[in-house]
């Protein structure tokens, strides 16, 4: 009679296993937007480049505050980036054809999704003649809506 108890077991006991196995679910539900997270920045560090799904933050220096604006106004009504920070009145020395100059720009400071970059940049030079365009490329925390 014993053997046959512990092969079948009494109603209203719970298997071992089938505890075993919600724990595993559980634990493999909490820890999914870690193991998400570290899968992500082990792969751009393979590959080194980034994953789409991450979010970055471009700079652009604008020759002034109008054409800031309305660079400004037209990534936002093409969805290009969720926000874009007008820094008015940025000092700028750089060397040009081997000289050091200095200029009054207004700066740019757009918060979009990786994998818009490249429409975005492109997008960006029909508008203005780009000496540079630095991009920063960041996993932000914040939930961005583009």
């Amino acid at each position: 009679m014993d053997r046959l108890g512990s092969r079948c077991p009494l109603p209203g006991s719970t298997r071992p296993s089938i505890f075993i196995c919600l724990l595993i679910l559980t634990a493999s539900l909490l820890t999914y937007p870690v193991l998400r997270t570290l899968s992500l920045q082990f792969l751009s560090v393979l590959t080194g480049s980034y994953v789409s799904g991450t979010y970055s933050i471009v700079f652009v220096n604008c020759p002034n505050e109008q054409i800031a604006r309305d660079v400004a106004r037209a990534i936002l009504d093409k969805k290009l980036a969720a926000s874009v920070n007008i820094l008015p009145k940025a000092s700028s020395l750089y060397y040009w054809n081997g000289e050091i100059e200095e200029a009054t720009e207004v700066l740019l400071l757009i918060k979009t999704k990786t994998s818009k970059i490249h429409m975005l940049s492109s997008y960006i030079r029909h508008w203005i003649k780009l000496r540079d365009l630095l991009l920063l490329f960041k996993q932000l925390r914040a939930h961005v809506v583009i």
